[in-house]
């Protein structure tokens, strides 16, 4: 038997040496799991027997549950399949909440005890095959539900398809932005299906509910998840959010605005109470001014004078508020510009380093290009800790000319201009010592390779 942990509900589906005498042990994550699941925090205590509590909740397809009285006193947990009274025939369904927390849940949705109808038994081998086959035709009636009603020109969608556990009864869930006459409707839906028709419109969330999907937080649906009841959401509430009304990003899947706008609504409320009014205007010694921004986090507001609203200023509302009771006993206020502090830089330690671009290269890579290199030409030179490193022949000093001979005493000959000379070719310890240099600077990967001199090319003449 099934332990019902599918959203589907569907009944070859099992859980395996998982499933014990209180469930499914991975009811909220087994398969695609329930949808509108309960945790039943009192399991593991022990009820007195006079107080037990008779009632369980049943879940059906997607999100509809009901309450029924356990008349037999059949030995039920979560995740037993049972078949329970309905009208006409019965249903088939799966337990989705036992104990005490059944009665909290009952008074919380006014369900009164007298209307509860009971449990037959725990789903025989015949009732789920029934419930098997009813389930697989939903699609294919779905599909052909919706060519009929197009076919007959009413402005509705068929949303959802939903059998009767012994496929006595389809119930169809439309939306309509109308009201719909689907008179004709049912007489050519029971004549094509042969079956007994019950319609209910729902609204567009219920809609979204059933569908199901992603929304753009990336999680699935509340509505699909854990929502039970919807709040009505208006505009109002993202005004008090300071969000820009954009209809394309507060509404959700269900074309209505997004149902998390109520979650930090209190909080914001809350934060409002204590910022003076959004109306409020100031008057100042170079002219009025009026509040043309709020930021709740940082607890200012900010200003603009109405002449020339270009340059705004903001002040925490400590300041406001004193400001606001100046104005109250006739006084004018300094201007906007005067009144403005400069604001103190906080230096901010980013540990995490998220914020710096280079943290992704790696740093002192010059350094070991120098190491290596340094490796390198040692191991050229062949150098070991008792030889001796080969200096390079330092190059002989030029003799003086005669000419700087004469003239070594203090008077200095007169600078006469040299003639043009082509480049002389480099003297032979010259080009040792450069070649001892280059070999210190870049390493030599190849000792055997012949140098070339490096040819200048020759300088023209001016008076050419």
């Amino acid at each position: 038997m099934s332990c019902g942990c599918k959203t589907s509900g569907d009944s070859a589906h099992s859980c395996g040496p998982k499933k014990t005498a209180t469930g499914c042990e991975n009811v909220n994550t087994c398969g695609n799991s329930y949808k509108l699941s309960v945790f039943d925090w009192l399991s593991n205590i022990n009820n007195p027997a006079p107080n037990r509590c008779d009632f369980v909740e049943v879940r059906f397809k997607n999100d509809r549950k009901s309450f029924y009285k356990n008349v037999n006193n059949i030995p039920l947990h979560i995740g037993s399949v049972v078949t329970v009274e309905s009208s006409p025939g019965h249903d088939v369904g799966v337990i989705s909440l036992t104990g005490e927390l059944v009665k909290i849940q009952m008074k919380k949705k006014k369900f009164s005890e007298e209307s509860a109808l009971k449990i037959y038994r725990q789903a025989n081998q015949k009732d789920l095959e029934v419930w098997q086959e009813a389930r697989k035709k939903e699609d294919g009636v779905k599909l052909e539900a919706r060519k009929i009603a197009q076919r007959i020109g009413l402005e509705m969608k068929v949303t959802d398809v939903e059998y009767q556990g012994d496929a006595s009864k389809i119930t169809f869930y439309y939306t309509a932005d109308n009201r719909v006459d689907f008179r004709q409707l049912i007489k050519d839906y029971a004549g094509a299906f042969r079956t007994k028709i019950d319609m209910k419109q729902i609204g567009f969330r219920q809609e979204a509910a059933k569908v199901g999907g992603i929304g753009s937080c990336g999680r699935e649906l509340c509505c699909s998840t854990w929502l039970t009841d919807f709040r009505s959401v208006n505009t109002n509430v993202a005004r008090y959010q300071q969000l820009s009304i954009n209809p394309q990003k507060l509404a959700g899947q269900c074309g209505k605005l997004k149902c998390c706008l109520n979650y930090e609504l209190d909080s914001y409320l809350d934060a409002l109470s204590n910022f003076p009014s959004s109306s409020t205007t100031l008057d100042t010694e170079k002219g009025k001014a009026f509040c043309i921004k709020i930021d709740v986090f940082k607890k200012k507001m900010w200003f603009a004078y109405v002449d020339h609203s270009i340059a705004w200023y903001d002040f925490d509302i400590d300041l406001v508020k004193k400001l606001i009771s100046k104005n109250k006993r006739g006084e004018k206020t300094l201007p906007l510009e005067d009144l403005k502090q400069p604001e103190t830089s906080i230096q901010t330690i980013d540990l995490i380093q998220e914020n710096n671009v280079d943290r992704f290269e790696k740093k002192n890579r010059n350094n070991r290009n120098r190491n290596n290199q340094n490796k390198q030409n040692n191991n050229q030179q062949g150098q070991g800790p008792g030889q001796k490193r080969n200096r390079p022949e330092r190059q002989e000093r030029p003799e003086k000319t005669e000419n700087q001979n004469a003239h070594s005493g203090n008077q200095q000959p007169k600078q006469q201009p040299k003639p043009q000379q082509k480049p002389q070719k480099p003297q032979p310890p010259v080009e040792k010592v450069e070649a001892a240099s280059n070999a210190e600077k870049t390493p030599q990967n190849n000792p055997n390779k012949k140098k070339f001199k490096k040819k200048y090319p020759p300088k023209k003449d001016k008076n050419a």
